[in-house]
């Protein structure tokens, strides 16, 4: 596992935040771009000034390099405050900067787990585990940041040991 922490609880994988800050630079440019075509398109129709429309392309050049910062800055608060730990009861996942959140999952409410991949994180050899339960609220739990070892040997240990299907 990734690293334990003196209170018993694992740390996500570390290239984790490598992953979130990538992720966060996509969107960030997606979203400056289509703020830019907005701005321009209001600034064509309206027949704007070249003083508004110099003034919206500074607004829009802040907010873009302020959001790309906030993007890049957010993954590694989030990445202090995040671990997991999985005992006999089940599994436990501790994460938010802001609001905490505390998911418990106990073993016997494990109907199935899937890992999953996304292409970036898959480049940095990461995976998502998709914990499926048979309660109503959190019935998908996903566990994002774990190294696909960690990710297989987790959905290994969740597997009913009986034989028996959880529910």
């Amino acid at each position: 596992m990734s690293g334990m922490r003196p209170d018993g609880f694992e740390r996500l994988d570390p290239r984790f935040v490598d992953v979130r800050q990538i992720v966060g630079l996509i969107t960030a440019a997606v979203l400056s771009a289509g703020a830019l075509v907005g701005l321009g398109s209001v600034g064509l129709a309206a027949r704007a000034s070249w003083t508004t429309a110099g003034l919206g392309a500074v607004a829009w050049f802040v907010g873009s390099v302020g959001l790309a910062g906030w993007l890049w800055v957010w993954p590694r608060k989030a990445y202090a405050h995040a671990s997991y730990r999985l005992d006999a009861d089940g599994l436990e996942i501790r994460r938010g900067v802001v609001w905490r959140e505390v998911i418990n999952v106990p073993r016997t409410r494990v109907q199935h787990t899937d890992v999953l991949q996304g292409p970036i994180e898959r480049n940095y050899g990461l995976s998502t585990l998709m914990v499926h339960t048979a309660g109503a609220e959190h019935a998908r739990v996903a566990l994002s940041g774990l190294s696909r070892e960690d990710a297989l040997a987790l959905r290994d240990q969740l597997l009913p040991r009986d034989g028996r299907d959880a529910v």
